[in-house]
């Protein structure tokens, strides 16, 4: 069965379900977990007092793990539109997080580069990142989670090269 086939199949074949959209798919399944991940980040980054959002986190988290890329670049890490991006990088260079320079190839770039005030943030927010996933996992063996990670990065390999 292929994955397109798997991803489809309703778990209640009866006759009044063919073809009605199933929220146990794997596709529905994928998207509301990483909604909800989403959701859940950004609460604990705000009952952390960061005043960051958990967008601006993330774009955070991002921009330290690609110190001194392009703006377009981060943007595309994170999937988001650059003018997305932009909002967050005003708002984390407005706090001291990151600061833009000249891109040294490309007068019309900026680079983005993390302060040294981002590492403090980083230390609040990576344990909260990784929370957030142990409370998600909770439950699981350790072999269900490895095979889950190996699944989704087959998938994001195959994804991209799309």
């Amino acid at each position: 069965m292929t994955l397109s086939a798997r991803a489809a199949t309703a778990p209640d074949d009866s006759p009044e379900h063919a073809g009605a959209p199933d929220p146990n798919s794997l596709g529905f399944l994928v998207n509301d977990v990483a909604r909800l991940l989403r959701l859940g980040f950004a609460g604990h980054v705000s009952a952390a007092g960061l005043e960051l959002t958990g967008g601006e986190a993330r774009a955070l988290v991002h921009a330290v793990a690609a110190s001194g890329a392009r703006q377009t670049e981060i943007a595309e890490r994170r999937g988001v539109e650059p003018m997305t991006l932009c909002g967050y990088v005003d708002k984390l260079e407005t706090r001291g997080l990151v600061e833009r320079q000249p891109h040294p190839g490309d007068r019309r770039a900026k680079r983005i580069v993390p302060t040294e005030a981002a590492a403090g943030a980083l230390d609040v927010i990576m344990p909260l990142a990784r929370g957030v996933i142990d409370e998600a996992v909770e439950g699981l063996p350790d072999e269900d989670v490895a095979a889950l990670r190996r699944a989704l990065e087959h998938m994001r390999a195959k994804l991209m090269k799309s």
